[in-house]
């Protein structure tokens, strides 16, 4: 496409097309190049959009951890309804069958894009999965107080347990992904000391 044509939400498609790279090929073959012609566009644009490459990466991921933000939001509001273990359960399956995966191997894999999102954000730990354990321990203490989990539950422990041991099934970005049981079955173990048998 050439430089003069306006791309109508030019941050969105390249996002977009970041993420279909970083899905297909790594972190390794994600450069500004690679997303100006995953996109369709010259290279030119990323650049009148974002300060640099690393500022573009930074941004998408800040954006994709708003996705998390929103989807802890709908995690919230299903406290009450359905099994604690199934709401979980398809809590991390949303969660780790998008980008999120991939996202976590692009933040370890550049130190500068860790300082940027550092700065932008200072929670500590790692960017996306910090906000992926708060999303879980946020809907563990709605189902405390509802009475569907331990008084006593340490929600602070389990939402990142669980959020680890997600991200070990889904790991594997060139294998199928896990099975819905298999999933399910990590998410009861986990959850077996606090929750009642009914909500596994």
């Amino acid at each position: 496409m050439p430089t003069g044509v306006h791309i109508r939400d030019a941050r969105e498609q390249l996002f977009d097309a970041a993420e279909r790279v970083l899905l297909r090929d790594g972190p390794n073959a994600l450069t500004s190049r690679a997303v100006t012609t995953e996109a369709g566009c010259a290279k030119g644009v990323l650049h009148r959009h974002f300060t640099d490459f690393d500022g573009f990466l930074a941004e998408l991921v800040l954006d994709r951890i708003d996705r998390i933000e929103h989807q802890a939001a709908a995690l919230r509001g299903s406290a009450g309804t359905g099994t604690v273990a199934g709401n979980v359960t398809a809590a991390l399956t949303t969660l780790f069958e998008s980008v999120a995966v991939a996202i976590v191997a692009l933040v370890i894999s550049r130190d500068d894009l860790r300082a940027r999102l550092r700065r932008a954000r200072p929670t500590g730990g790692v960017p996306a999965l910090t906000e992926a354990a708060a999303m879980i321990a946020s809907y563990l203490t709605a189902e405390r107080t509802l009475g569907r989990v331990a008084a006593d539950a340490d929600v602070d422990t389990l939402a990142p347990t669980l959020i680890g041991a997600g991200h070990l099934l889904f790991a594997d970005r060139k294998a199928a992904p896990p099975e819905p049981v298999a999933i399910r079955k990590v998410v009861a173990t986990v959850l077996a000391g606090v929750v009642p048998e009914s909500q596994r």
